[in-house]
């Protein structure tokens, strides 16, 4: 009978046991990896969050030929990111090459990836809130599409506004803001100094920031007629007044220098500006709601140049939030002989020296069913 030999248990192949230690030692490295990874991970993230749980919002200026990295640097040494390795990191990742220079406001409670999708302008497209603040509109309504798109309520636009402090503030940083908008008969210190505009915010933004924002856009539009305001012999509140007051009046864009001219000339002559758009203002009533009463256009008001006591005057503050063509006519106004003008249903001006062709003027547009009447 032919002998069959058998293995021993400990006999078993070596490569059993080779490829068990092997396993093993796979594995272990696996999860090493994984656990650095996972450090690694959690590291990037944190140093990747934003410096402060409290909101802080910081003007942060990008000079032309800034480079990413060189911004990077920059937004470390201001605070406004945690590590410029990890902004280094991710810029990378996500490939951007550079930034519009500029001066942006930048929140310290953002995370890098908000801070860098500001900065390329892509933030306020994916996550903003836009509001379109149309020319001619009062901080009335001003406050009511605030309200609308946010949530700030009306009240909070305006108990920001009769902050003092605020307001201190704001004349401290702009050029433009003067204590004249603190004057007491003032209803709104900035009033005719909110550009419209149509403006992307973030979602969560304050009272402060769109005031700000908006007050930014004044600032760039205002410092291209800087030489004509300071050459001027009236004041800065007086021109930002006026240009409000053609806001208002000036229908078309191509009567408003003219209509500037008039109003210079009933100032010079020592007469009222006998302009409606201010009795409606003075008496907070809506223009186009309805027509004025005879007790409202004689009563007297600071705002209400129909009323008594305001020969040769300016209304004590603007009236409305005004565009760039009426800062301009203001500032460039159109010279004539012209003291009265007035306007038909379809917005067309006529312009007349006399008081009696006013008057024949009048009575023509109501013979012709073109008077306006509200």
């Amino acid at each position: 009978m032919e002998k069959v030999e058998t293995l021993d248990f400990d006999e078993k192949p070596k490569k059993k046991r080779k490829l068990k230690k092997w396993v093993k030692i796979l594995f272990s490295i696996i999860t090493i990896v994984i656990v650095v990874l996972a450090i690694i991970m959690v590291t990037l993230s944190y140093l990747l969050s934003a410096p402060s749980f409290k909101s802080q919002v910081v003007d942060f200026k990008i000079e032309s030929g800034l480079s990413v990295y060189s911004v990077g640097e920059k937004l470390k040494k201001e605070g406004i990111i945690r590590n410029y390795f990890a902004y280094k990191t991710y810029v990378k990742i996500k490939g951007i090459n550079g930034y519009k220079a500029g001066v942006y406001k930048l929140d310290k409670s953002l995370p890098v990836k908000d801070i860098v999708s500001i900065l390329t302008g892509n933030y306020y497209k994916e996550n903003g809130i836009t509001i379109t603040f149309k020319e001619g509109k009062t901080i009335r309504g001003v406050a009511k599409e605030i309200a609308k798109k946010t949530n700030i309520k009306e009240s909070e636009v305006y108990a920001k506004l009769e902050d003092k402090e605020y307001i201190d503030s704001l004349i401290s940083k702009y050029w433009f803001l003067t204590d004249k908008i603190k004057n007491n008969d003032i209803y709104y210190p900035l009033e005719g100094y909110l550009f419209p505009d149509t403006y992307t915010f973030s979602e969560n933004v304050t009272i402060s920031q769109i005031l700000e924002i908006m007050l930014d856009q004044s600032d760039k539009v205002f410092s291209k007629y800087k030489s004509l305001i300071d050459a001027s012999s009236y004041n800065i509140n007086d021109i930002v007044t006026l240009a409000s007051l053609v806001e208002q009046e000036g229908i078309y864009e191509k009567d408003r220098k003219q209509i500037a001219g008039v109003f210079y000339n009933r100032l010079n002559a020592g007469m009222s500006l006998g302009s409606d758009v201010t009795t409606y203002y003075a008496f907070k009533i809506d223009l186009g709601s309805r027509d004025l009463t005879k007790k409202e256009i004689n009563t007297y008001n600071p705002y209400n140049t129909r009323g008594p006591k305001m020969a040769g005057k300016l209304p004590v503050g603007a009236i409305s939030n005004f565009g760039e063509s009426s800062l301009d006519a203001v500032l460039n106004p159109i010279k004539s002989d012209c003291y009265y003008f007035v306007a038909d249903k379809q917005g067309n001006t006529y312009f007349t020296k006399t008081y009696e062709e006013h008057q024949k003027i009048i009575k023509q547009l109501k013979e012709t069913d073109n008077w306006l009447e509200w």
